[in-house]
């Protein structure tokens, strides 16, 4: 029969159940279902065989999906789709009241848990100097020793009531963790600044218990890499907490700064809707799968080399390639310098790294457009390929569709 829907939402713990209960069906419904997945997958995790052959394997990932079936909350990986969520939008007239009722010397700090502020002493002593410190730490009987008794402590507030503190505090301060939560968004949209430590060294699987078996080999390098990359000052400082100099100097520049409530556009009710219907309306995970793999010689090269020799561009009369989303005119191809994943390659030239795009350079001819000296070519299954080794001047196509990588980088 005719299936009743068209797309499946769940999470990791749904797709376990799904897959307990729906026997072979599963696999016919696969390419239907859409995963909510907090921190990524990326796709050397993702893809079975590989990441149980290459030390990859976790609890999570290896379901063998389209890694851009996995949905995220940040733009972690573009080999993901980011899915984002709404934040509440103000209107010009609750922005002007905000701006108005804001006291210039009050910091808020993020973290309910008394955990969150072990440590903080020699911080919270700085920041004392110059601003009213409030915290919303929860505690049954006892304050905790963790927060000292020149923070004012409101204890676990509604929402409502913390939006309400949020107006009127001029600084949000963050310790590192939670990582990437919605309470800086919600911040800044309530005007304040958000202030948050830099990792060094970043944080990751290999370094962090946090992070270890998660799918991604991501590299953190502060508590709220979305805040720090794509906001940025004057909404968001992000410095080293255990320099007393930075760390004070920056509370004096944010004191002496002005600035608006502000909520990235992507986080709006707009800019979700738009995202959530671009999705329903282009993916298509059920339809056979696109361009030729990797060897197979395209009759006539579709790249042209950009007038400056420093990237290739979709040639005007070369046939785009039907269904193609995004369409393939935007393709803008750059070799990575050595040792750089293709996601920050691509934020270097202010573009976006698109896995779809993968497939068509994923031959010999684009390596040769690109003016690349390739001594051999040869075709493996490795979720850092297509790529171009040095010393050796070798060549390596990507054999498997689904190790298509943007997060992949090697020396």
């Amino acid at each position: 029969m005719p299936l009743p829907f068209d797309l499946i939402y769940t999470d990791y713990h749904g797709l376990q159940q799904m897959k307990q209960h729906m026997g072979l069906s599963f696999k016919k419904y696969r390419c239907r279902i859409r995963v909510i997945d907090t921190f990524g997958t990326e796709p050397a995790y993702n893809h079975e065989e590989y990441a149980t052959l290459h030390g990859y394997r976790t609890n999570w990932g290896y379901w063998n999906l389209n890694p851009k079936q996995f949905m995220t909350m940040f733009p972690h990986t573009p080999d993901n789709s980011f899915m984002g969520f709404v934040s509440e939008e103000l209107n010009e007239t609750e922005k002007r009241l905000i701006k108005g009722g804001k006291a210039s010397n009050m910091a808020v700090v993020y973290g309910k848990e008394a955990s969150i502020w072990k440590g903080k002493e020699k911080f919270l002593s700085i920041l004392n100097k110059y601003m009213e410190i409030h915290g919303t730490v929860y505690y049954e009987s006892q304050r905790p020793p963790e927060v000292p008794a020149f923070v004012k402590n409101h204890g676990l507030l509604p929402q409502p009531e913390f939006q309400q503190l949020l107006r009127k505090a001029k600084l949000f301060i963050g310790f590192g963790f939670p990582y990437e939560g919605p309470a800086p968004l919600e911040a800044i949209a309530n005007g304040c600044v958000f202030l948050q430590s830099r990792f060094s060294p970043p944080h990751s699987s290999l370094n962090h218990e946090f992070f270890r078996g998660k799918p991604t080999s991501r590299e953190v390098f502060s508590q709220h890499p979305y805040a720090e990359k794509f906001i940025g000052k004057p909404h968001v400082w992000t410095v080293n907490y255990n320099n007393s100099e930075e760390l004070e100097a920056a509370i004096k520049a944010i004191m002496r700064t002005q600035v608006d409530p502000y909520l990235p556009y992507e986080y709006t009710c707009e800019g979700m809707l738009e995202r959530v219907h671009a999705y329903i309306q282009h993916q298509d995970f059920c339809a056979a799968p696109g361009p030729a793999p990797a060897g197979a010689r395209a009759p006539e090269s579709p790249f042209i080399l950009a007038p400056n020799a420093t990237h290739l561009k979709w040639a005007r009369n070369a046939s785009l390639a039907p269904g193609a989303w995004p369409p393939a005119h935007s393709l803008r191809a750059w070799l990575a310098a050595a040792g750089r994943a293709c996601t920050d390659a691509c934020l270097d030239h202010g573009l976006i790294c698109e896995p779809s795009f993968f497939p068509f350079l994923n031959s010999q001819d684009a390596f040769q457009t690109l003016q690349v000296p390739c001594d051999g070519t040869e075709s493996e299954m490795n979720h850092l390929y297509p790529a171009f080794a040095q010393p050796g001047q070798e060549c390596f196509l990507q054999k498997e569709p689904l190790l298509f990588s943007c997060a992949g980088s090697s020396t």
